[in-house]
């Protein structure tokens, strides 16, 4: 039997650790693959990474970085200097990054420079606002990319006008698979209902986390503004990201505001169960918007822009800036829950090429 095809899996946000678990399980179960897991330290926070380990039986990283968040060098800095340590010493034979974080672009740079095959999932989306740092991350992960896994045709298209048609693939979508994967262990094992004193449908969920809204306190003000608003007719609870906590705290505004029920950040299973029973969610969160079709919840996007417009199309999603929702239909292009299947087979097919 030839030897397993060595791929390193580079994730350090909440969103790419549930794709990491979805893609985990795909390739634990094809014998021609070995996955060394890399945890770039980005999301520090135990609720924000760890709890993935501990409720998804995520397999721990053979790699996690402990980054200084307080010296002249950058976090993505240190990502990229790490990372090409451990791809130097590990010698894999592809390396996979997803979505459109810093640690994705430190992870597509250092597979480039040390000239190693990058698959990028989650390619091809576009907000077209390069003011967002992960237009520029993803844009430069899709550029360097080798394999690029889309989950829509949206996305193939996005690619297809910049040039890039080569290696692309639409798969579905990950963060899919996850729900699908663990809506019933979420809906017996979490508590989070009862903890908060909520009934099914009668409250709202709301996130905020994006640099460009939090490090804008104009911004971050009318977006707390507008949650306050629904909050007056819904209850919201609002569980709280560091990043978002220190930045009203230095800008002076309020959180604990009538209606809006603040929590520390949750875990995954929490998290899903929570907007499964919600009957609105609010989020500047790509992910977010996506896990609220999964469960056939109405979003609102606290953005000007989303990549996820198949969200807004199909009546499930609107933009703040909006006051109606599109006549509502299904969205089929994020896949039947097997996209972790299709990109092993598509790693599978790209790695053979001669």
């Amino acid at each position: 039997m030839s030897k397993p095809k060595r791929v390193v899996t580079i994730a350090g946000a909440r969103p790419q650790f549930v794709k990491a678990f979805a893609l985990s399980g795909a390739l634990a179960a094809a014998p021609d693959f070995e996955e060394i897991l890399v945890h770039t330290g980005q999301h520090f926070d135990e609720n924000m990474s760890g709890v993935f380990f501990d409720e998804l039986k995520l397999p721990r990283p053979e790699y996690r970085f402990e980054l200084e968040r307080s010296g002249s060098e950058s976090v993505l800095a240190q990502m990229l200097s790490r990372i090409e340590q451990v791809l130097a010493a590990e010698r894999p034979d592809a390396v996979i990054v997803f979505g459109d974080t810093d640690s994705t672009l430190a992870g597509a740079l250092a597979a480039s420079r040390q000239q190693m095959p990058l698959a990028h999932v989650e390619a091809g989306m576009r907000s077209f606002n390069r003011a967002m740092p992960e237009e520029i991350n993803r844009i430069v992960a899709d550029h360097l990319g080798d394999l690029l896994l889309c989950v829509t045709a949206t996305a193939a298209g996005n690619l297809a006008r910049e040039g890039i048609t080569r290696n692309v693939h639409s798969v579905g979508d990950l963060m899919y698979d996850a729900a699908l994967m663990t809506a019933d262990v979420a809906e017996k094992r979490s508590g989070i209902l009862e903890r908060l004193s909520l009934k099914s449908k009668g409250y709202g969920v709301a996130t905020v986390h994006r640099a460009g809204t939090t490090d804008v306190p104009e911004k971050l003000r009318e977006i707390l503004d507008y949650i306050a608003d629904e909050a007056k007719h819904l209850p919201i609870v609002f569980p709280l990201h560091p990043r978002t906590a220190a930045a009203a705290e230095a800008a002076g505004l309020r959180l604990d505001r009538a209606g809006i029920i603040v929590t520390e950040p949750l875990g995954y299973l929490d998290m899903c169960k929570l907007v499964h029973h919600a009957s609105l969610v609010l989020t500047d969160s790509g992910g977010l918007q996506k896990e609220a079709y999964f469960h056939r919840v109405p979003c609102i996007t606290l953005r000007d822009e989303t990549e996820w417009v198949e969200t807004i199309a199909c009546g499930w999603n609107r933009l703040w800036t909006e006051s109606n929702y599109e006549e509502r239909r299904e969205i089929a292009e994020f896949g039947n829950g097997d996209a972790g299947s299709q990109i092993v087979g598509c790693l599978r097919a790209f790695l053979s090429q001669p």
